[in-house]
């Protein structure tokens, strides 16, 4: 039950931004600057055509000059960027129109200039910004929400003047239900036996058969085998098979006893480093054999050895810290830029 509410409240996450009042620099402002301002004003030294910084926090809201800001919270009027951003002088609009690049949108305007008031507020990487628990949004149809998930989806459908639409069938409800929880439809019989069943805690019975069934780990587990790149086959060639079903199989058996999260890391991580590892355990590091492997007579052993490794590095990144890390293989922070592959791909 507990991995339910886990996918309930990140639906419900999604809800809360969607109807929140507040810009936040994450969701609404990072995307335009990335989109429309990084190129000349962003991370990279040898392509940054001013001192104006916009990706750092502290070189925005520092002075670039003749008492000029990028950005001064709570004042857009004194704020550089919307200063140019806003006027009509194309030689000193951005973005620049002397490189046929078109003015930013007026939603777009609208959106950083309400930021500024707001305080422009930067935010770390999303992953390192702790959860936290959100007031209920007002609702106009007090009577509709039945659990707080509700609220957020009532609270959206009234902001875009909609209604929602009415409750679904019980055949209709049973099947989605059964879909979410296990991938698979309902049997022509179970569908016929909740139609029938008229009890005020025949859909709670449904969630309990539903999560105490093997097909319901099965259905969870589908995310994670795919950001840990499980596959059936080794990737290259001739695209043998790699035999990684055991560990597949390790990770359906831990969603289906509710293995906690931190033994579930460290078994896959480090399991074969733990104090008379079980074959579970050492099943388990497999994770880290979880890439594409090649066997082609000509291949350059010690090249491959590398690519296991890069690629064990970024994945090992992507789905435990939400960072992906694979640029850094050719770039750091070195003060020129520097280039370590000799091939494109």
């Amino acid at each position: 039950m507990r991995r339910v509410w886990l996918l309930i409240l990140g639906v419900g996450c999604t809800a809360l931004q969607l109807v929140a009042s507040e810009v936040e620099f994450n969701r609404d402002i990072r995307p335009i600057l990335s989109d429309r301002c990084y190129t000349c004003h962003g991370p990279d030294k040898g392509n940054r055509k001013t001192k104006m910084r916009l990706d750092n926090e502290a070189a925005a809201k520092s002075d670039i000059g003749a008492n000029r800001f990028p950005f001064v919270p709570g004042s857009p009027a004194k704020s550089e960027v919307y200063k140019r951003i806003t006027t009509t002088n194309q030689a000193v609009r951005i973005p620049p129109s002397y490189l046929g690049q078109d003015k930013l949108r007026d939603d777009q305007i609208e959106l950083i200039r309400t930021w500024i008031e707001q305080g422009a507020k930067y935010q770390p990487h999303w992953s390192f910004i702790p959860p936290k628990k959100a007031p209920l949004p007002a609702v106009q149809d007090s009577a509709w929400p039945r659990n707080e998930i509700d609220y957020f989806v009532l609270s959206r459908l009234e902001q875009e003047g909609l209604k929602p639409s009415p409750e679904a069938d019980r055949r209709t409800l049973i099947r989605r239900l059964t879909l979410d929880l296990t991938g698979l439809p309902p049997t022509p019989a179970e569908a016929e036996a909740f139609v029938k069943d008229t009890a005020p805690d025949a859909y709670e019975r449904v969630v309990d058969r539903l999560l105490a069934s093997p097909h319901y780990a099965e259905r969870m587990v589908v995310g994670w085998l795919s950001a840990a790149r499980y596959a059936d086959t080794n990737g290259y060639q001739t695209d043998g098979p790699p035999t990684m079903w055991p560990w597949r199989d390790w990770v359906i058996d831990a969603f289906r006893r509710d293995m906690p999260y931190d033994q579930f890391t460290i078994e896959q991580l480090a399991g074969d480093l733990l104090p008379n590892p079980t074959s579970l355990q050492l099943i388990a590091t497999a994770f880290n054999r979880n890439h594409r492997t090649s066997a082609e007579g000509g291949i350059v052993d010690e090249e491959f050895r590398v690519e296991y490794v890069a690629d064990r590095a970024e994945t090992t990144a992507t789905v435990w810290l939400g960072l992906t890390i694979g640029c850094a293989r050719c770039h750091d922070r070195h003060p020129q830029p520097v280039c370590r592959r000799r091939s494109v791909r």
